[in-house]
């Protein structure tokens, strides 16, 4: 759906420079922007790469899985269907750690694997669990405390505060985070 959306904006905008005879400004913003693309995304690897290393570190030393044991308490009360051993907390763990850096590239594969691990724990494999839904509500609108690829965003495009982000994304996280919990919540009570 999200590709006819965009590419009906592409065919607005490029019928709208053809019938006002801008193809020339169509052909400059069509090549500075794919150049500006290739460059965000050679700037914005190394950001990413450090912090998916990182996140593996954490995993393969078993740290993720100490942090998980620690957030236990907040998680059991979030995810009461999954069981205290389930390998998805941890991948819950660090999905929630990676979107808390502003990573959300690097927690992609954390919340596949969450998802395919409590796909194996449930048990109507056509219809997402309870536990997949307040994962997803979670995932879409978790806690960013440092927006890094946004600040990453904002230094390239010289901005003169990239940071002052910072305090505006908690907020918003936070709040956005509360709401969706909170109809997560009422939705499990009313499926109950």
């Amino acid at each position: 759906m999200i590709n006819k959306i965009w590419g009906l904006f592409l065919l607005i905008g490029i019928s709208f420079t053809l019938l006002t005879g801008r193809i020339d400004a169509l052909n400059d913003t069509i090549l500075t922007s794919s150049k500006s693309g290739v460059n965000m995304v050679i700037e914005l690897i190394p950001v990413l790469v450090l912090y998916s290393g990182i996140m593996k570190i954490a995993e393969t030393s078993g740290m993720l899985q100490k942090i998980a044991k620690f957030m236990e308490p907040v998680l059991k009360k979030l995810f009461p269907s999954l069981k205290k051993e389930s390998k998805a907390l941890g991948y819950i763990t660090s999905n929630i750690a990676a979107n808390a850096l502003g990573l959300g590239n690097a927690a992609t594969p954390f919340g596949l694997k969450a998802m395919e691990e409590m796909q194996k724990e449930n048990k109507n494999k056509d219809t997402a669990s309870d536990a997949m839904i307040t994962f997803l509500v979670l995932n879409t609108s978790g806690v960013t405390i440092i927006p890094t690829t946004v600040i990453a965003l904002r230094f390239m495009h010289g901005s003169s505060n990239p940071e002052e982000i910072i305090l505006p994304a908690i907020l918003a996280t936070v709040c956005s985070s509360i709401a969706g919990l909170t109809l997560d919540y009422f939705r499990r009570r009313k499926n109950k």
